[in-house]
């Protein structure tokens, strides 16, 4: 058989199992006088507290959990028991009638006991601890000034200005031109630099010969 149409019969079973407990839960609610609407929703509050003390005790098997496990078992199994034949449903007792509307008030307790219980400290998420603040480094001493000379460096010798070809100057004076045309401003060395693709100081000659 493909896998695809496989049934799983524990799934099965428990979907059948509880169509038949919930219908038995609500039969009993409305012998009990609870009418319409609310004859379906006492199932649904059984096997909601079911599920919840089935989620404590996954984490927190307390006498509490147990307790309301009992509870929710006792008021899921007794509706079976009751409408098996053992109770005749159109004379249900008065203890009976108390019981199921006396329900959702211990419903809701049990509810509200289970989500709010505290859980136990080694069912707790581990809480990483909080990083350690850095330890300053202190900043190391700036060097003490190299006492000055009595007698001055003698002055660097200066570089002597590359020659720059006419037809450069002249190529350069048209840049500088669309340049001030285009911007209100006078060509500056990085920018000719940039344009002619000529070095630092080819290109402060330049400006300085355009100025």
């Amino acid at each position: 058989m493909p896998r695809s149409i496989c049934f799983d019969a524990v799934l099965v079973q428990a979907v059948i199992a509880g169509a038949l407990s919930f219908a038995h839960l609500h039969d009993l609610a409305a012998a009990a006088g609870q009418s319409g609407w609310k004859a379906w929703a006492y199932p649904i509050s059984v096997d909601l507290l079911l599920v919840a003390v089935w989620r404590r005790l996954r984490t927190n098997r307390s006498g509490l959990a147990w307790f309301w496990f009992l509870v929710a078992l006792v008021a899921s199994l007794g509706a079976n028991i009751a409408t098996a034949g053992m109770l005749d449903l159109d004379r249900v007792p008065a203890w009976l009638r108390i019981l199921v509307a006396g329900w959702p008030a211990l419903a809701f307790l049990g509810g509200t006991l289970l989500a709010h219980s505290p859980t136990p400290a080694g069912d707790r998420m581990p809480v990483p601890p909080a990083p350690e603040a850095p330890v300053p480094v202190p900043e190391p001493e700036p060097d003490r000034e190299p006492i000055a000379s009595a007698e001055p460096a003698p002055p660097l010798p200066e570089a002597p200005a590359p020659s720059v070809p006419p037809a450069l100057v002249d190529h350069a004076q048209k840049v500088a031109t669309e340049h001030r045309t285009r911007t209100g401003t006078d060509i500056d060395t990085a920018t000719l630099r940039a344009r002619l693709g000529i070095p630092e100081d080819l290109a402060g000659a330049i400006v300085a010969q355009l100025t």
